[in-house]
């Protein structure tokens, strides 16, 4: 049985060793701080990843989750390991409280932010642990990643480690009618099935959440996620019946209001008024049951 990263001070992502005061990981980017909270619980943590398109709500949405989670919503219980693991969420609900957006996650994977986290379910007999590593992952990264295979190894190295994934696609944006949202999440189902593919023919059974966000623009998608995909996202529908036996739709909105206003220039600037998260919790409770029975 081969020895567990965290005793090789291997980096976690991408499996190549690193000096022992390294910083971050001189291969990939990704923080060297993961192996030293690995080694603290003696076992490599199981990864969530959160992909989507730029300016779909990644940040947005994995900073109201890891706060509800830490207020213990859901019946949950979560200890952030490492005080850098509260950054993403301190800032998202700092930003939202002021009426802003968070920035842009930037395109250097050093300047990503990591959350570490050890999760359960209170309620549940047994109360096992989950130690999760859940990255806050540039949307312009991945699109390059998926239109250059290889450009970032970091997103190879998540997607190759990932236990399961959550998909964020815009739910808005296709129920106006516009096809851009479906061919960037069939070209991102293609990537992923490369990376799960297990043998020629055979499905991927990691747990997908295709979470349909901004589903507050379309509240039809709350009525019924699966057959709001299968009418607008047609292809994403079709490849996920294909290639992927353990997906499952839902859907999402953080924002409860917005505004407009014009900056000193002119451009407009949408205003987040107020905050009423909702289907925050359950794709990663979906989530979470699915790698238990696994």
């Amino acid at each position: 049985m081969a020895e567990p990263l965290y005793r090789q001070n291997k980096c976690l992502i991408c499996e190549i060793s690193n000096p022992k005061d390294a910083i971050i990981c001189s291969a990939c980017g990704a923080p060297m701080t993961l192996i030293e909270e690995a080694a603290l619980q003696e076992r490599d943590p199981q990864i969530v990843t959160i992909l989507g398109e730029s300016n779909v709500g990644k940040s947005v949405y994995l900073g109201f989750l890891l706060d509800m989670l830490s207020k213990r919503a859901g019946g949950f219980e979560a200890i952030p390991k490492g005080a850098y693991s509260v950054n993403l969420q301190q800032s998202v609900i700092n930003r939202m409280n002021e009426r802003r957006f968070p920035p842009k996650t930037p395109l250097e994977v050093h300047n990503w932010k990591w959350a570490y986290y050890q999760v359960r379910k209170k309620e549940q007999k047994k109360q096992e642990w989950f130690d999760l590593l859940l990255p806050d992952m540039a949307g312009e990264a991945l699109s390059q990643e998926i239109e250059t295979p290889k450009a970032y190894k970091t997103v190879i190295g998540l997607l190759g480690k990932s236990k399961g994934l959550m998909v964020l696609i815009d739910a808005a944006l296709a129920a106006s009618g516009s096809p851009n949202p479906d061919y960037f999440a069939l070209k991102l189902m293609s990537y992923v099935d490369k990376q799960f593919a297990t043998h020629r023919g055979g499905k991927s059974k990691n747990p997908i959440a295709v979470i349909l966000c901004k589903a507050d623009y379309c509240p039809e998608c709350f009525d019924n996620p699966r057959v709001f995909a299968k009418t607008n996202l047609s292809r994403l529908w079709n490849l996920c019946e294909s290639r992927f036996s353990n997906v499952e739709f839902f859907a999402s909105s953080v924002v409860g209001s917005l505004g407009y206003a014009a900056d000193r220039e002119n451009n407009i600037e949408t205003i987040p008024l107020h905050a009423a998260p909702r289907g925050i919790i359950e794709p990663f409770d979906w989530i979470l049951q699915r790698m238990k029975a696994a």
